[in-house]
């Protein structure tokens, strides 16, 4: 198993910080210049069957416009995250974050994969339930 220096994981830690305050802004665009496209998603359906897809930039785009409030500032995001390294340049992060938008707030438990560029830090995949709502269930094979 590899294990991460204090400096990758402070890395992964100011990537993050740059993320939450660029999401608490509303800047969906620099949010979109921190992925690598096209971007995996995992998600599920509750009750029903896991579901994945990749996403462009524009969908990624409008995915976030629409679950965060229209994409505007003014969200109130606290999170705690646990990376675990698979290498140098791969790493799983999960998160627990709470998201406060317009006085509703959410609970969120999430996985995002990030890859190290030559520009740094980027995320590539994003895994949470709850996404697919009339999205085909995955298929084997």
């Amino acid at each position: 198993m590899y294990q991460p220096s204090a400096e990758e994981l402070k890395s992964v830690e100011e990537w993050f910080a740059e993320y939450d305050a660029r999401a608490e802004r509303g800047e969906l665009d620099r949010l979109a210049d921190l992925a690598v496209f096209p971007m995996n998603l995992a998600t599920d359906v509750p009750g029903g069957y896991a579901t994945v897809r990749q996403w462009t930039r524009e969908e990624y785009l409008e995915a976030m416009k629409d679950a965060m409030g229209g994409g505007t500032a003014g969200l109130d995001l606290r999170s705690r995250r646990t990376p675990h390294f698979l290498s140098e340049n791969l790493v799983v992060v999960e998160t627990h974050a709470t998201m406060t938008i317009e006085g509703q707030e959410q609970e969120m438990h999430y996985a995002d994969l990030l890859v190290r560029t030559e520009d740094g830090w980027a995320f590539q995949t994003m895994i949470q339930g709850g996404w697919g709502h009339g999205w085909p269930a995955a298929r084997r094979g």
